[in-house]
C-alpha cells in the first residue's frame, strides 16, 4: 500500500521556496517588541470580493463605524467616493446588510439627500486604518476621524473654518433594502432615529436598530428631509437630517452614536453608559482593548508581511460574533420579545455554516469566556424562540447557507468545556433540532429536508421545488445537505454519549454513516439522489448539481468524521492519495507552489464554486481537506498544501482568499499557521501540521485551560526546512498527527522538529486520526 512512499517523500523534498517563510536573516529583521496594533492592516480584503471593512471597531463590539463606499457590503478599496460613515458592517460576507446610519460631514447648502449624490471623493494617500481607529481626509476639505466603544461610534471631524459646517444623518439609506425610518430632533445636541430594514442574500427581516447621536457643542441650525425636499427647522423627518456647525473659530466637531436592537430606551442607556468620553480618550481604549486581545498570540520568526497578515488574520478573527444586548443585559429575542440576560453578554450574528469549521475553534482557544457566553446565546435563541438559528442576524433567522450547522458549532462548545452547567439545556435543543422540522409558523427551516433524510439516509436533491420559507432550500442542495447532516449526526453522537444519553448516541452515530447512501460505485464519487432514490444529474463530479458552494470533488472530503470509511469506498489508501494528489495538482504544486495556487486552485473570482475538479481554497467547504493527508499515511503533503494556500493570504487589499465570512478564513490562517487546525469540526481533534514560526506563544485563559499557556516551537522552520521530523509533547515523543484537546488542554510545549525533507513521522496506520464511529 506504501511501497511508493520513499520515491514520493525525495519528490517532496525538492518543492520549491515558499514565500511564506523567511530565511533567518529575515526572520531577525523585525520582532513583536513595540505594538502588535501596530502590525494589523485593516485593508486586507476590502478589494476583490473579501468584504472587510476598514473601520473602527472593538473586539466582538455591536458597532463597526465604517466608511461605505457603495459596494454592497460597504467598502470597496477600488471606489474613490464616501457616501457616508455608517454603523453596522459584518466582516466579510457575501451579501448586503447593515450599513444602518451613513453620517457624512459637508459644508454649505444642504441641496441633496441622495447619499450617492453627495458623496464626497477621497484619495487613499490621505487615508489609514489601525485597530480601532479610521481616519481619511476628504476632497471637500474636511478631515474624518473614527472610533468605537462596544456599543457607540465616535465620530470626529475637522472642518475648514465655515459657518456652514453640516453634519448629515441619513435614516433612509443604508446596504440593506430600507423599511421605513423616522429622525427626530431632541435637542440642540442630540438625534435619534429609528431604522427598520430587510435584505441578506434573499428578502429577510425585518429588523431595527434604534440610534441615538450626541454631539460635543450646539448646533446652530437643523432641519430634516422627507424623500428630496430639505424642511429647515424641521425637527421630525423619515429621511434624514442635517445639524450645522460654525467652525470659523473652532475647526472640531465630535459626536457619539449608540445604538440598540432594542429600543430607543437602549440606545440612551448605551450612550449614558458608554459615552461621555473625548474622541481620543475612546481611541486610546480601543487600541488597548485590541492590543490585550492580540497579545494572546506572540510569534517569534517570520517575515515582516507573514506577520502582517497573519496578526490582521487575529484581529479578523475577534471582530463577530458581536454584542446583541444594550448595557443593562435586555436583548431583543427571536421571539420579538424583550429579554434580559443575567450572569453572561448576549450575542448575536450567526454565520455558522462558515464559522464552525475554523473561527468556533480558534474563540474556544483564545477567548474562551466569549465563547461561552456565545453559546449560551445560541441555546437562548431556541429557549426564546424555539428552535435553533442557522444563519442569524440579530433577531432574524435569514436562513441563509444549508445543513446543520449549529451542531457542530455548540458541539465544539460541549467538547472545548465551554457549556458546564447547561449541557443537558443544549442537548435537548440540539436533539430537537436534529430529529425534527421547525412548524411552519415558525420563520427558520432548520433541517428542512429531515424527514427524507431519516427515512431513507439521503436528502433529496428536488431544484425546482418553490421555497417553503425565505432563504435556502435545504433540498436544492440535497447532496451537500446529507453530508452536512450526517457530520451534525456524528458530532451530536459524540456528545449523547459523554452525557449518558446511550440510546441517542448509538441512533445518531448510526445516522452519520449516511454519508454512504450518496457514493455513486460507478463514479467513485458522491452525487445527488432525486426524491425516488435514483442518482440524478450528470455524473461528472466536476459539474454534478445538489452541492452548495461546491462539487462533487470538493465535497468528496467533507467527512471528517470518518474518513477511513471515506477511503474505502474510494478504493484503498492509495486510490485516495492519487485522487488527493490529482485534486490538489501536487506534481505542479511542488514545481511552483504559489502559481499553482493562484492559478489552478483559483479558478475564478470569489464566487466561482462550481465546475471545477480541484481544490477551492476560497470556501468553507475545502477548509479541512489538505488535512484528509494526515489520514491517508502522507502528512508532509498536508504542510505542502497548507504552506501554498497561506501564500494566499497577503498583506494588501486584495489579500483574502474570498469572502472573510465572520472571521472563518482568518481563523483558518491563524490556526494553519500555527501547526493546530480543527479536522474534525464539531469534536476535539487538532491536526498537526509544521508552524510558520519560529515560536509561538498561546497566552490561554487559566479558568478554562489549567496550563494558562502553550508554547509552540519550530526551530529553523523555513522554505528549505518545513518537514516534519519529528514532535514533542512537553518533550515526550509524539508520533501521532492529531492530538485530543484532554491532551491539549494540559500541555504546556508542543515542539516541532524540521528539516529539508518528508520523514518517516506520522506516516504508520495507528499515527492517523481516528473515525468517530
Amino acid at each position: 500500500m506504501r511501497g511508493t512512499r520513499r520515491t514520493r517523500l525525495c519528490l517532496a523534498g525538492v518543492m520549491a521556496a515558499s514565500t511564506l517563510i523567511a530565511t533567518p536573516a529575515a526572520r531577525a529583521a523585525e520582532r513583536t517588541d513595540g505594538h502588535l496594533t501596530d502590525l494589523v492592516n485593516p485593508f486586507i480584503g476590502t478589494q476583490d470580493e473579501g468584504n472587510t471593512f476598514p473601520g473602527a471597531a472593538v473586539p466582538f463590539g455591536m458597532v463597526q463605524l465604517s466608511p461605505d463606499t457603495g459596494h454592497s457590503t460597504g467598502y470597496d478599496y477600488t471606489q474613490n467616493r464616501v457616501r457616508g460613515f455608517s454603523l453596522v458592517h459584518l466582516s466579510g460576507v457575501g451579501c448586503r446588510i447593515g450599513g444602518d446610519l451613513p453620517v457624512l460631514p459637508t459644508t454649505g447648502d444642504v441641496t441633496q439627500t441622495d447619499y450617492a449624490k453627495y458623496a464626497a471623493g477621497f484619495r487613499h494617500a490621505d487615508e489609514e486604518a489601525s485597530p480601532g481607529y479610521y481616519r481619511v481626509g476628504l476632497d471637500s476639505g474636511i478631515r474624518a476621524e473614527l472610533t468605537a466603544t462596544a456599543r457607540t461610534g465616535v465620530q470626529r471631524y475637522t472642518f475648514p473654518a465655515t459657518g456652514r459646517a453640516n453634519v448629515l444623518l441619513n435614516a433612509a439609506q443604508a446596504l440593506h433594502r430600507p423599511g421605513g425610518s423616522k429622525v427626530e430632533i431632541l435637542d440642540d445636541r442630540t438625534v435619534r432615529t429609528e431604522i427598520t430594514g430587510h435584505g441578506f442574500c434573499r428578502d429577510t427581516g425585518p429588523y431595527t436598530v434604534h440610534t441615538i447621536t450626541r454631539f460635543s457643542r450646539p448646533f446652530t441650525a437643523f432641519g430634516t428631509w422627507d424623500g428630496p425636499t430639505v424642511t429647515d427647522g424641521a425637527r421630525t423627518g423619515r429621511g434624514g437630517a442635517y445639524v450645522r456647525f460654525d467652525t470659523t473659530r473652532d475647526r472640531t466637531v465630535e459626536a457619539t452614536t449608540a445604538l440598540s436592537y432594542v429600543d430607543a430606551d437602549g440606545a440612551a442607556v448605551n450612550l449614558r453608559a458608554e459615552g461621555g468620553r473625548s474622541f481620543d480618550a475612546v481611541r486610546r481604549r480601543a487600541r488597548e482593548e485590541w492590543e490585550r486581545r492580540l497579545a494572546t498570540v506572540r510569534v517569534q520568526g517570520g517575515a515582516p508581511a507573514l506577520r502582517r497578515t497573519f496578526y490582521s488574520s487575529l484581529y479578523r478573527s475577534f471582530l463577530a460574533p458581536n454584542v446583541g444586548g444594550d448595557a443593562d443585559g435586555r436583548y431583543l429575542g427571536w421571539d420579538r420579545r424583550v429579554h434580559r440576560a443575567r450572569g453572561f453578554t448576549y450575542y448575536q450574528n450567526w454565520s455558522l455554516w462558515d464559522t464552525y469549521r475554523t473561527q468556533a475553534q480558534l474563540l474556544a482557544l483564545l477567548a474562551p469566556h466569549e465563547a461561552r457566553d456565545m453559546a449560551r446565546s445560541v441555546v437562548r435563541v431556541d429557549e426564546d424562540g424555539g428552535w435553533l438559528p442557522k444563519w442569524g442576524y440579530g433577531p432574524v433567522e435569514t436562513n441563509v447557507m444549508s445543513g446543520d450547522p449549529v451542531t457542530p458549532f455548540l458541539t465544539t462548545a460541549y467538547q472545548m468545556g465551554l457549556l458546564k452547567g447547561f449541557e443537558e439545556q443544549a442537548y435537548r435543543a440540539l436533539r430537537k433540532n436534529a430529529d425534527g422540522v421547525p412548524p411552519a409558523a415558525y420563520p427558520g427551516i432548520g433541517r428542512e429536508a429531515n424527514a427524507e433524510y431519516v427515512a431513507h439516509g439521503f436528502a433529496p436533491y428536488v431544484w425546482n421545488r418553490p421555497l417553503a420559507k425565505m432563504g435556502d432550500s435545504d433540498y436544492h442542495h440535497g447532496a451537500s445537505v446529507t453530508l452536512e447532516y450526517a457530520l451534525a449526526d456524528a458530532v451530536l453522537a459524540q456528545m449523547a454519549r459523554g452525557l449518558g444519553h446511550r440510546a441517542d448516541a448509538d441512533r445518531y452515530a448510526a445516522r452519520a454513516r449516511n454519508y454512504r447512501t450518496l457514493f455513486d460505485p460507478a463514479t467513485g464519487f458522491f452525487r445527488p439522489r432525486d426524491a425516488s432514490g435514483a442518482f440524478t444529474g450528470t455524473p461528472d463530479p466536476a459539474r454534478a448539481p445538489g452541492f452548495h458552494e461546491g462539487t462533487s470533488w470538493q465535497y468528496q472530503w467533507l467527512v471528517p468524521h470518518d474518513l477511513p470509511g471515506v477511503i474505502a469506498l474510494i478504493g484503498g489508501e492509495r486510490a485516495a492519495n492519487e485522487r488527493l494528489d490529482a485534486f490538489f495538482a501536487y506534481d505542479r504544486l511542488l514545481a511552483d507552489p504559489g502559481r499553482t495556487a493562484r492559478e489552478v486552485w483559483v479558478h475564478g473570482d470569489a464566487y466561482a464554486y462550481y465546475n471545477a475538479d480541484k481544490y477551492n481554497p476560497m470556501n468553507e467547504p475545502d477548509l479541512v481537506a489538505p488535512y484528509t493527508y494526515l489520514s491517508t499515511g502522507q502528512p508532509w503533503k498536508t504542510t505542502d498544501v497548507v504552506h501554498a494556500a497561506l501564500t494566499l493570504f497577503t498583506d494588501g487589499p486584495t489579500g483574502m482568499t474570498g469572502n472573510d465570512d465572520l472571521g472563518t478564513m482568518s481563523a483558518w490562517n491563524v490556526l494553519s499557521s500555527i501547526g493546530l487546525f480543527p479536522i474534525q469540526p464539531g469534536y476535539d481533534t487538532w491536526g498537526l501540521s509544521t508552524p510558520v514560526f519560529d515560536r509561538v506563544d498561546l497566552a490561554l485563559d487559566r479558568r478554562f485551560w489549567p496550563g494558562g499557556r502553550l508554547t509552540v516551537t519550530a526551530p529553523g522552520t523555513s522554505a528549505a526546512n518545513r518537514y516534519v521530523q519529528g514532535v514533542r509533547t512537553d518533550g515526550t515523543p509524539h508520533t501521532r498527527t492529531y492530538l485530543r484537546t484532554g491532551a491539549l488542554r494540559s500541555l504546556r510545549t508542543l515542539a516541532f522538529t524540521v528539516g529539508p525533507h518528508p520523514s518517516e513521522w506520522g506516516t504508520a496506520p495507528s499515527d492517523a486520526p481516528p473515525a468517530l464511529s
